[in-house]
C-alpha cells in the first residue's frame, strides 16, 4: 500500500515538473515569434543585467530572476520588455522552508531627465497599514487619487511636478493593474504575469505613461 503511494506522488510530481516544461518552452517559442513579429531581438537570457537597474521592484523578495528579455524600437521608442520574477521564503511549524513567488512582465524605456526615483503603484490594505505606522506616502489635492495610488519619493517636489493633474488623470483612467517607476534617465512599467498576446498593451501603457510626463520635469530635471 505505501509503495502504491509513493508510486503515485512520484507519478503526479513527474507529470507537474512535465507539464511545467512544457509550458514554459511553449511560452519561449511564443514570445519569440511575438519579438520577431514586432522587430525586436529576444534572447531567453538577460544580456543586459537588468536586475542592476535601480528599480525597487526589481529588488523584492529573497531572490529575483529576468528572463525572455525582447529588446528594441517599438513605435519609435527603446525599450525593453521582460519577464521578471521574485520569490519570498518562510519557515513552517515543522521547519519545512517553502517559497512563494510572483511573476511580472515589464517595460524599460528611457526617459529625457534626471528623475528622483520614485514608485507609483496602488493603494490596498497593507500599503494603508504602512501609511498608517507612518511610513506614509505623498499626497495629493485629488482625494480619488490619493485613495488609488501610492507615490512614494524622498524629493517631494519632484514627486508634485512629475505627478500633475493630467497625470492623475491618466493613471485614474489607464493605470489600473500597472505600477511604474521613474529613476535616473528610465521609466519602468510593471504588470502581473501576462501572456505574450498581451504585451502589446504593456508595451502602449508604458509609451503612454512616458507621453503623459510633464514639460516642467525636463525644463526643472534636464538629463546630464
Amino acid at each position: 500500500m505505501e509503495i502504491g503511494i509513493f508510486f503515485l506522488f512520484a507519478l503526479v510530481a513527474g507529470v507537474a515538473a512535465y507539464l511545467a516544461y512544457y509550458f514554459k518552452q511553449k511560452r519561449i517559442k511564443e514570445l519569440g515569434a511575438m519579438a520577431s513579429h514586432l522587430g525586436l531581438e529576444f534572447s531567453r537570457a538577460d544580456p543586459f543585467d537588468i536586475l542592476a537597474e535601480p528599480f525597487q521592484l526589481l529588488c523584492k523578495g529573497d531572490g529575483q530572476g529576468v528572463e525572455n528579455v525582447m529588446w528594441g524600437t517599438w513605435q519609435g521608442v527603446p525599450l525593453r520588455q521582460f519577464d521578471f520574477w521574485y520569490y519570498e521564503e518562510s519557515t513552517g511549524a515543522q521547519g519545512q522552508r517553502s517559497k512563494t513567488y510572483h511573476r511580472f512582465n515589464c517595460v524599460v524605456g528611457p526617459i529625457d531627465a534626471a528623475c528622483s526615483h520614485l514608485t507609483i503603484d496602488h493603494e490596498n490594505l497593507f500599503t494603508r497599514l504602512a501609511d498608517s505606522l507612518s511610513f506614509h506616502d505623498i499626497e495629493f489635492e485629488s482625494e480619488e487619487f490619493n485613495r488609488s495610488y501610492q507615490v512614494k519619493c524622498r524629493d517631494k517636489k519632484f514627486a508634485n511636478d512629475f505627478v500633475d493633474a493630467r497625470m492623475m488623470q491618466w493613471l485614474l483612467a489607464h493605470g489600473e493593474g500597472y505600477s511604474f517607476e521613474a529613476a535616473g534617465d528610465e521609466i519602468l512599467c510593471a504588470h502581473g504575469r501576462l501572456r505574450p498576446t498581451e504585451l502589446i498593451p504593456l508595451m502602449g501603457t508604458a509609451k503612454a505613461f512616458s507621453e503623459q510626463v510633464p514639460r516642467i520635469v525636463f525644463e526643472l530635471y534636464p538629463k546630464g
